[in-house]
């Protein structure tokens, strides 16, 4: 059962490996309303959304939905653990939506799971959730998109029950800024992180990405993440851990099966 949904200004698509039932199908349309209403209220585009008007001083925290303190709640601790190279303020402008994204698939596939869609992956615009198997006995990939390569994969994570997250230039350019310069960061062209968590990995790979050089002897010492990165130059370093879910440059990827899903 597979679905597409446009939203938060990108899109969102499910796939659960189960057979279509009537309590399934309930469930991923109550995921999909979900991210919708997550919108609504974490929007930075709209203007009478609360976050918006949490972040122009009209509301208190106490005014906003609960999950707005959860959410700012995991940026501050994303902005401890990386030394400021994650914010929720870019620019001193209130704008959580670095950690709303990964936070809200992680929602919408544990609302799945929940509803008994052991096998399924969430990708939301390229961050992927999977839970379980693709099928029984073989695992999830992930295709990672080169990003001095159109069209190109630059690895395929290989895994089940996992997080895969990619921050870099592929897609929109030189968007992510050094916080601590306010200048784009340029020595990365991507970093794909690989967590048990879409919340987390979405956010380190951001921060990651932000960091730039420094990002490799960081993400090796965090536990329970790996990473993969490629540089401006299109040469590419990896943590210790990372050969064990996807192929490094020594080992052509495997560009063409059904359940690499693109991210």
């Amino acid at each position: 059962m597979r679905h597409v949904e446009h939203v938060m200004g990108t899109v969102f698509s499910f796939d659960v490996r189960h057979e279509p039932s009537g309590g399934l199908r309930e469930a991923l349309g109550e995921a999909v309303a979900e991210l919708h209403r997550i919108d609504e209220v974490f929007s930075t585009y709209r203007e009478g959304s609360p976050v918006s008007r949490l972040g122009r001083g009209e509301i208190t925290l106490a005014g906003c939905p609960e999950e707005v303190a959860e959410v700012l709640a995991l940026c501050e601790e994303a902005a401890r653990v990386s030394s400021g190279y994650f914010t929720s303020a870019p620019g001193g402008r209130l704008d959580p939506s670095g950690m709303v994204k990964g936070w809200a698939v992680e929602r919408v596939s544990a609302m799945l799971a929940g509803a008994g869609a052991s096998r399924h992956s969430v990708n939301g615009g390229g961050d992927v959730r999977v839970r379980g198997e693709a099928a029984p006995g073989r695992p999830w990939r992930v295709g990672v998109a080169h990003p001095l390569r159109p069209g190109a994969l630059a690895t395929v994570v290989s895994g089940r029950d996992l997080a895969v997250a990619t921050s870099g230039v592929a897609e929109r350019g030189a968007h992510i800024v050094d916080p601590h310069t306010g200048a784009p960061a340029t020595a990365l062209a991507s970093v794909t992180v690989v967590a048990e968590s879409l919340t987390r990995a979405d956010a380190m790979a951001t921060a990651a990405f932000a960091m730039g050089e420094a990002a490799r002897e960081w993400a090796e010492g965090l536990p329970g993440l790996e990473a993969f990165a490629v540089t401006r130059s299109g040469t590419a370093w990896w943590t210790g851990g990372f050969p064990r879910y996807g192929p490094t440059p020594r080992h052509k990827p495997q560009m063409m099966c059904y359940d690499v899903i693109d991210s």
